[in-house]
């Protein structure tokens, strides 16, 4: 049983017998002193790809979807599928991009620590892990003696995401970007 405040984006919940994947979280803190907390969250139906918004007060449970939970490989994509790789037993399952939206753009060939979400075989989702490293492709020029500032310029990624980065980084250097929030976290 997971509670709304503790739902997090990718986790996965039975509403009505049916697996739904959190796509978004957003909270919501009342004016008023004796309001509860709520909780805008965005699921993603696992079988049919529809979306459902639900307002949840933070004590409001949901249960545990049951599902196969198989660590994979990102090995590479073929027209619009991305192709997995079963690390135990070396089986492939492949997504479509519309079922990874918003997770494509941290994928890199080779990329292990996801795990496929498993129904009777069949793989619903991917979870990504909570950061991964990629290399800067394109960004302005680093400033010197920019390291005790805090400013902050954008720079694109070997996969095409865009992150804001600290000025002192240069082409080629390597990041650590959270798959979470989507933000710059580090050297790495």
């Amino acid at each position: 049983m997971a509670k709304a405040s503790d739902l997090k984006r990718g986790m996965v919940v039975d509403i009505n017998g049916v697996p739904h994947s959190v796509k978004q979280v957003e909270v919501k803190s009342p004016s008023s002193r004796g309001a509860a907390t709520l909780y805008k969250i965005r699921f993603t139906n696992l079988k049919t790809g529809q979306k459902l918004d639900g307002s949840l007060k933070g004590d409001d449970f949901y249960k545990d979807a049951e599902l196969v939970r198989a660590k994979v490989q990102y090995s590479y994509k073929e027209g619009d599928n991305y192709i997995f790789m079963n690390l135990e037993d070396y089986s492939q399952y492949s997504l479509g991009g519309e079922e990874l939206e918003g997770q494509t753009e941290y994928l890199t060939e080779g990329l292990e620590g996801m795990v496929a979400l498993l129904i009777d075989d069949d793989v619903l989702g991917i979870e990504l892990p909570a950061s991964v490293v990629l290399a800067i492709v394109e960004t302005a020029p680093a400033i010197k003696g920019s390291t005790a500032s805090a400013r902050t310029k954008t720079a694109r990624l070997t996969t095409g995401l865009e992150v804001q980065i600290p000025e002192y980084l240069e082409t080629d250097d390597l990041i650590k970007v959270n798959t979470e929030t989507g933000k710059y976290m580090s050297r790495a």
